[in-house]
């Protein structure tokens, strides 16, 4: 509700990769040049697991043996990266913090809060108010038989 007024504004939308990548990776590679990326990147994960080899190779995952998650999220990442700006020409911004800690997360939604509300002010919109929101609210309340 901070940008989408008067016609301008960025969608926002939030995905989880790798959770999300075959669904919407295909459009944000492929589909129409209508976006660009914010990826969170943490070094230094707050736990991380070594891959064992398991006797039955079921899943055909033994080749990750050895390795821990975050190196395998690590590579997701690069590998997702090459393939949305390198190959599908989606812009990218990085944002990367060492670990993941009240400190990291709170000054990186401070900083995604500010920045909302600089790009709103550049757009000639108060990202402080939400006009179109009261809208449904108001018709919600109506057909629902809201009196006051």
């Amino acid at each position: 509700e901070s940008e989408g007024k008067s016609g301008k504004g960025l969608f926002p939308a939030s995905v989880n990769f790798s959770t999300d990548l075959h669904s919407l990776g295909q459009f944000i590679q492929d589909g129409s040049k209508m976006l660009f990326e914010t990826i969170i990147k943490v070094e230094t994960p707050n736990l991380d697991i070594r891959l064992e080899k398991q006797a039955q190779d079921f899943d055909e995952l033994n080749y990750l043996a050895g390795k821990t998650l975050n190196q395998v999220n690590l590579t997701a990442l690069q590998g997702t990266l090459l393939a949305h700006y390198e190959t599908g020409a989606v812009d990218n911004v990085l944002l990367e913090l060492n670990k993941l800690d009240a400190y990291s997360l709170g000054y990186l939604l401070y900083f995604l809060m500010k920045t909302c509300a600089m790009t709103a002010y550049l757009l000639g919109v108060n990202p402080f108010d939400q006009p179109g929101v009261e809208v449904y609210k108001k018709n919600m309340f109506k057909l629902l038989g809201k009196t006051k």
